[in-house]
């Protein structure tokens, strides 16, 4: 069996990567740790529903669970529960190599970021525990109060932090939302799944 190689058309000029599900395989360790952080204050556990928002910022997903679900889940507590359950694992965190390889052939060669939904004390977190986060100059996240994917701001912002025109940039990315948002943004997308 032949390993799978993304390929950067030459006319690329920055690369610019999600995290969660694209470099590092942490969905099934994220999913653990909203349903510890769920379950230990009463909530319904509802694995359809938070797999579908990922690269969500975690407010918005507490805020649409509360109108949901009919819970009150107040964010601070929520999302402190999730990241030390999250950050405890973190032997857990495993790079998805295809496209760790992608950052590693272009290291030096292009620009590249991390743009996420997620916070910046755990993009880099996750980045660190697998050993790349010197790759990545630009991190781009829910920190940075831009409008979350699947509008294309996160990306645009990463293409302007790295320098690049948006036209000029490859997105590897795991979800709909964020292949829409890269799209939307003018950039080539590409799915890792």
């Amino acid at each position: 069996m032949t390993k799978k190689e993304f390929l950067v058309p030459d006319h690329m000029r920055g690369l610019i990567f999600d995290c969660d599900g694209t470099l590092i395989d942490s969905m099934p360790l994220h999913m653990l740790a909203w349903e510890y952080s769920v379950s230990v204050q009463g909530g319904r556990w509802d694995y359809p529903y938070f797999y579908s928002k990922k690269g969500m910022p975690d407010k918005a997903i507490i805020d649409l669970y509360n109108s949901q679900f009919g819970f009150s889940l107040d964010y601070l507590r929520t999302t402190k529960l999730k990241d030390d359950y999250f950050r405890s694992r973190a032997d857990q965190l495993k790079p998805i190599e295809p496209v760790v390889d992608v950052a590693l052939r272009y290291r030096n060669i292009l620009p590249m970021a991390v743009a996420s939904g997620s916070t910046r004390a755990n993009v880099e977190f996750q980045l660190k525990a697998i050993g790349v986060l010197q790759y990545f100059h630009v991190i781009v996240t829910a920190d940075d109060g831009i409008r979350p994917k699947p509008s294309p701001d996160i990306f645009v912002e990463a293409a302007r932090r790295l320098g690049v025109a948006p036209n000029e940039c490859q997105v590897f990315e795991d979800a709909d939302l964020g292949l829409e948002a890269a799209r939307s943004a003018g950039m080539l997308a590409t799915d890792v799944r």
